[in-house]
């Protein structure tokens, strides 16, 4: 067996969480398909909205997995996590995704130009924002399956994701919105 064969077989979770992650993308550009191709809005719409069911798969999965006895570790985490960011950037992921679709198979409008100085830092503290609420959802889920699900030896592992997720915020506030306000692109003051 290939390294990622048996690091799938012996990591099921990462398996469930990178179908998932998979599943995400191929429901968006299905549904997508479907309503710029077939133009069939309604089926669309159907499809698209399937998509947070990949969410709640995730989730039953992990769910059942330390219920059934499983030591807890890094992607039983990971799932918690996967939760959170897909929960709070799901949605403007889909309308990235429809807004170039739409351009490029029905005619739409040409997506915006890139941002540039205040509209751009605006946007960086958005998505950071949308950052920590992610980050937020996954220490809700953590402290969820922590004191819910198992016992303290069980998912020990599950502690370490929250300095973890600590990191994430951090680099994500110093790559975006800091970045972008100490070494950004500053608009022109029209004379």
């Amino acid at each position: 067996m290939d390294g990622i064969g048996k690091f799938f077989a012996e990591n099921p979770m990462a398996a469930v969480i990178a179908a998932g992650e998979i599943a995400f993308w191929v429901f968006i550009v299905a549904g997508l398909a479907v309503r710029y191709l077939l133009r069939a809005r309604r089926a669309s719409a159907v499809v698209l909205a399937l998509v947070p069911l990949i969410d709640v798969v995730v989730i039953v999965a992990t769910v059942v997995d330390l219920t059934g006895g499983a030591k807890a570790n890094f992607t039983h985490g990971l799932a918690a996590v996967y939760l959170g960011f897909s929960v709070v950037f799901g949605p403007s992921m889909v309308r990235w995704a429809d807004a170039r679709f739409a351009h490029r198979f029905a005619g739409g409008p040409a997506p915006p130009p890139k941002r540039r100085g205040k509209e751009k830092l605006r946007h960086e503290w958005r998505e950071f924002f949308k950052c920590l609420l992610a980050c937020g959802l996954a220490a809700v889920a953590l402290l969820a399956a922590i004191f819910v699900i198992g016992t303290p030896e069980q998912v020990a592992p599950l502690w370490a994701w929250f300095p973890r997720l600590g990191t994430v915020a951090t680099i994500w506030l110093f790559t975006g919105p800091v970045w972008e306000e100490l070494f950004g692109t500053r608009e022109e003051v029209p004379s």
